[in-house]
């Protein structure tokens, strides 16, 4: 059965469009992804290949759902938040960093006794950072950027925003889309400047909040890079072990 994932650019694109924002709803963004990553085999395979797909339970009730949607239970988060490219969450670890480790950042629910769409990105910015991350350095970095959970009017930048900002990033950075022989210098270098650009746009912050944003951009990307690679590492201890019998 084949996973239907998302990378962290469509899963942005996916929490704008819960929110009630951009040209697209919920279900036009999930099908325009799982399109995009089925083109080399799609013709004359269609239904064949959408059937051995593992459609999600809450992207099968996201479909259903007419945005603004307001929110989502922590299991919800979870399971959302599974189906993004190198993210191992699970309802413990969440649970713990909402009552405990991220209270005071992420805050109580926003909608009803569920979290809103903007709780949900923070969390997904947290389960990033922390794999380079100790909580303390988390909540220091994103408490310059977002302030009282009850009140998204007073962040500097919005949580969704910062993750499409870094989602971007990773994408033209990722190890894949480079040309072979990139030193790590570069890939460093090419995530500052497209900090640098990123945070241009936004014409509100002044020259202090955008060299903030910006370095806690490359913070980010650099932590989903890390977060790749370790991946990566997973998949080849786990075919050694297996082709050796362990």
């Amino acid at each position: 059965m084949e996973l239907f994932q998302l990378s962290r650019a469509r899963m942005a694109e996916l929490l704008f469009a819960l929110r009630g924002e951009g040209e697209k709803n919920p279900k036009a963004v999930l099908q325009e992804a799982w399109k995009s990553g089925h083109l080399t085999n799609i013709y004359g395979k269609k239904l064949e290949i959408f059937i051995e797909t593992d459609m999600p339970a809450v992207f099968e009730k996201i479909m259903r759902q007419t945005p603004p949607v307001p929110g989502f239970s922590v299991n919800e988060i979870v399971s959302l938040g599974n189906q993004i490219e190198y993210t191992n969450l699970s309802s413990t670890a969440v649970q713990n960093w909402v009552k405990r480790e991220m209270r005071e950042l992420v805050g109580t629910p926003q909608a009803g006794k569920k979290y809103t769409i903007d709780q949900a990105a923070i969390l997904f910015i947290v389960e990033d950072l922390k794999s380079a991350l100790d909580f303390g350095s988390i909540r220091k970095i994103l408490t310059l950027l977002f302030n009282n959970p009850e009140d998204r009017t007073d962040d500097v930048i919005d949580p969704i925003i910062f993750y499409a900002g870094y989602a971007g990033i990773f994408e033209k950075v990722h190890p894949q889309k480079l040309a072979e022989g990139t030193a790590q210098f570069q890939v460093e270098q090419e995530i500052r400047r497209e900090s640098a650009s990123i945070v241009e746009g936004y014409t509100n912050l002044t020259r202090p909040q955008k060299e903030i944003v910006s370095n806690v951009l490359t913070t980010a990307a650099l932590t989903v890079l890390s977060a790749y690679y370790k991946t990566l590492t997973r998949k080849y201890v786990s075919a050694t072990l297996f082709l050796n019998g362990e």
